[in-house]
């Protein structure tokens, strides 16, 4: 029964785990009595620079105010419901009063808690868990957070308090809310559609009022004072500069026209015509209010419909998008990774009899890379863009080479290790990848310098190529360090699959040692040779496309800004992984380093490398600096401290090895 078992169970874990992953595709149910929330995330708007769905904009901002891309009602209780992102952005732009009792705002320094009189710990009678606040509990001192706001950024980020760093950061996210909030109506709107045509049909007198009472005759003050009142809750909704809702009256003469409710309806006040999307908008705020769901369906699918025979590129981007943010592609194929991982851990605590569990992690981490690869083509195809354009899309990048990287060690050696690269590089990217979305839109757009898809297809993805082999070679050493200090494996051969498999590439062996010496043994199938070999056939990999990538970034610059090389410190950050494998190389060559001289080289690879892919953008200085973030310093210097702890050990003789030299 269990050997039959074993011959299933690489192809039946997978395929479930592929199921469920396929499931994610299927668009979500649409009830009869339901607003249609699923088509009104799909209505494009233009925000951060592009253009983009209703439901990115939702999941981009709920990410930075609460770090997670849904809303949770109550998280005092046990059992809370969550509300989807763009069922909370709904509430926001046309239920205020309802959105601004939503605990959203994450706040975790009790200095600024203290500023804000804000309760510290958990309260279910004050609606808190002591992490997360909504609106209505911190409107009330935002004039005196406004004050720490000014203080704290007047203070170098590099200097920042943490009790700074969350001012800063809540302010931002203050801003973000009175923005969305801006959106679709002005934020004391009650009655939307009908302010909207009292302002409409006011106009006409209005104007004339302003005119006769600015060349000194009389007017109608009544009509003067409406107009003004009206103008001046316009112009205060688009000095906030919210999401551009409504698209340009003419599409054909100009894609780019998109404008803000409250400067389109500065624009009526001129003469201008009212775009249709205006009054689509308040269709929709009306109907929400009422909770009348077949009004609100039926005027989103309309507006929907009309943006469609105008605007029909962008309306299929939008849709596009939010498939993509439904697929969630990056956060599903950590999943396989990780249980990639796990069974090969099964398989090295008996590899004479867990072969299929090898051969289920195989299958688990091709499953991570197709879902890991069709995310990386579909966010290339939205934004018509190569694989690396901003530090996401790098860590999302790295992660795919690694995984690639480590496939083709294991389909060489089979012996399990390249699968433990693949996975867990795999995973911890994408790890990576998500924390650095925090920051809001991961498809913003491009700074001018960096709008060149020829050069960001070529230095960028090679460069970055760079990083991932380099990488691979410090986590192999890294595994090498861990498997020599706690276990016994390093000094053991390997499986008999992979003797079989090294085997094929082994050299004959002639002379006194033939037949006596096995050709597969003299390949280096102890477990410790073979990840020497891997190391060293990485490091070449990586020398050579960090080298290539920064010729062609020094090409790039040249073009860019009128000199090869500067020092700039992005550009020193590349050259030092450049320098650093070449050392690597050339000790190896010289004989200046054995084998646990080569891995602790390798794992030092791992801090330069971090170092030129996120230290030199913290520094504050340079074309390439996005500004100090203290929290990925903090990380950044703990990841260095545990790699020269690595190295450190690596340095004395490992106990479950025979003794030899550095």
């Amino acid at each position: 029964m269990f050997s039959v078992m074993k011959r299933w169970l690489p192809i039946a874990i997978p395929a479930l785990l592929a199921l469920w992953i396929a499931g994610s595709l299927l668009p979500p149910k649409q009830k009869p009595d339901q607003f249609a929330s699923e088509l009104f995330g799909r209505l494009p708007v233009l925000a951060n620079g592009r253009i983009q769905p209703i439901d990115s904009l939702a999941r981009n901002s709920l990410l930075q105010l609460r770090e997670k891309q849904t809303a949770n009602t109550a998280p005092w209780k046990g059992n809370p419901k969550m509300l989807a992102a763009t069922d909370w952005i709904m509430e926001v732009m046309m239920k205020p009063e309802t959105a601004d009792a939503l605990p959203v705002f994450r706040i975790d320094n009790p200095d600024l808690k203290g500023l804000l009189g804000l309760p510290m710990d958990a309260d279910k009678d004050k609606k808190t868990d002591g992490k997360h606040y909504s609106w209505a509990q911190i409107r009330g001192k935002l004039e005196a957070l406004q004050d720490e706001s000014m203080r704290a950024g007047k203070v170098d980020s590099s200097k920042r308090t943490p009790y700074d760093q969350a001012v800063v950061r809540l302010s931002g996210g203050v801003g973000l809310y009175m923005r969305l909030q801006n959106a679709l109506q002005p934020q004391n709107a009650r009655d939307w559609p009908a302010e909207l045509n009292a302002y409409l049909n006011g106009i006409p007198a209005g104007v004339d009022a302003a005119r006769a009472q600015k060349a000194g005759k009389e007017y109608n003050k009544e009509a003067f004072d409406g107009l003004m009142r009206d103008l001046e809750r316009f112009d205060a909704m688009s000095q906030l500069e919210p999401p551009m809702l409504v698209p340009p009256a003419d599409p054909e003469a100009s894609r780019d026209g998109w404008q803000n409710t409250g400067a389109a309806l500065m624009d009526a006040a001129r003469g201008a015509p009212v775009s249709f999307a205006v009054a689509a908008y308040a269709r929709m705020s009306a109907a929400y209010r009422a909770g009348n769901v077949g009004q609100f369906n039926e005027a989103v699918s309309d507006y929907r419909n009309a943006m469609a025979g105008q605007l029909l590129a962008e309306s299929s981007k939008a849709a596009n998008e939010q498939f993509f943010n439904r697929f969630e592609p990056f956060y599903k194929a950590m999943f396989p990774y990780i249980a990639a991982f796990l069974f090969v851990l099964i398989f090295w605590m008996a590899p004479a009899t867990c072969e299929w569990a090898r051969r289920t992690a195989v299958n688990l981490v091709l499953l991570g890379l197709l879902v890991h690869t069709a995310g990386l083509v579909f966010r290339m195809v939205l934004q018509g863009r190569p694989p690396v354009t901003n530090l996401y899309s790098s860590a999302i990048f790295i992660g795919f080479g690694a995984v690639i990287l480590g496939l083709v060690l294991e389909s060489i050696w089979k012996n399990g290790i390249g699968l433990v690269i693949s996975s867990a590089l795999g995973f911890v990217s994408l790890i990576i990848a998500h924390h650095l979305s925090l920051d809001g839109d991961t498809m913003e757009m491009m700074r001018a310098v960096l709008d060149t898809n020829f050069w960001l297809a070529t230095h960028v993805v090679v460069v970055t190529l760079g990083y991932a082999s380099t990488f691979v070679a410090g986590f192999l050493a890294v595994l090498y360090v861990l498997l020599g200090t706690f276990t016994n494996r390093l000094h053991q051969p390997m499986t008999a699959t992979a003797a079989a498999a090294a085997s094929l590439h082994a050299p004959e062996i002639s002379g006194p040692a033939a037949g006596v010496v096995p050709a597969a043994k003299s390949s280096g199938l102890e477990l410790g040779k073979s990840l020497t070999k891997m190391v060293y056939g990485v490091i070449c990999f990586a020398t050579l496309f960090s080298f290539v990538g920064t010729v062609l970034g020094g090409i790039w610059a040249d073009q860019s800004w009128g000199r090869f090389w500067g020092w700039d410190p992005k550009e020193n950050g590349a050259l030092i992984i450049v320098l650093w494998n070449a050392l690597i190389l050339h000790a190896r060559w010289g004989g200046l380093v054995r084998d646990r001289g080569l891995m602790c080289m390798a794992i030092f690879g791992n801090i330069v490398t971090a170092w030129s892919w996120f230290g030199v953008n913290m520094l504050g200085i340079g074309l390439h600096s996005y500004g100090f973030t203290a929290a990925a310093f903090v990380w950044l210097l703990g990841f260095a401290l545990s790699q020269v702890l690595l190295i450190c050990v690596g340095l004395f003789a490992l106990k479950k090895t025979a003794p030899q030299a550095v």
